[in-house]
């Protein structure tokens, strides 16, 4: 077995992490629409995403803590179509990152039985 896959599986673990962590703070502004100051929560990828190279995990544990939900004080107004519109675009992720993470297990599959 690979590193590489090693390495991938715990990529796309993290990712399925984060799309999990958006969609728990999608729903909630979605369920607190017409709640009066409630601030708007959500998840920024690029943050985690653009060191993809690094490890990962360590700056992931750092900068997330017990949870990777930020507030957005900057928007006070809860937009539903916008909200909702996240939730699908988030929903494709998840969509992408199960496939890959089938991908990867299939190849460690493949290269165990051909190691028999």
């Amino acid at each position: 077995m690979s590193f590489t896959s090693l390495d991938s599986l715990g990529k796309t673990s993290i990712m399925l992490d984060l799309i999990s962590q958006r969609q728990r703070a999608l729903g909630s502004n979605v369920a607190n629409v017409d709640t009066p100051g409630y601030v708007r929560k959500d998840i920024n990828f690029s943050t985690y995403l653009g060191s993809m190279n690094s490890p990962i995990e360590t700056k992931l544990s750092t900068a997330l803590g017990p949870s990777g939900i930020i507030e957005d004080r900057q928007h006070q107004e809860i937009d539903i179509a916008e909200e909702l519109s996240e939730i699908q675009k988030n929903a494709l992720m998840y969509t992408i990152a199960t496939r890959r993470m089938s991908n990867v297990i299939t190849e460690m599959k493949t290269v165990i039985n051909v190691g028999k």
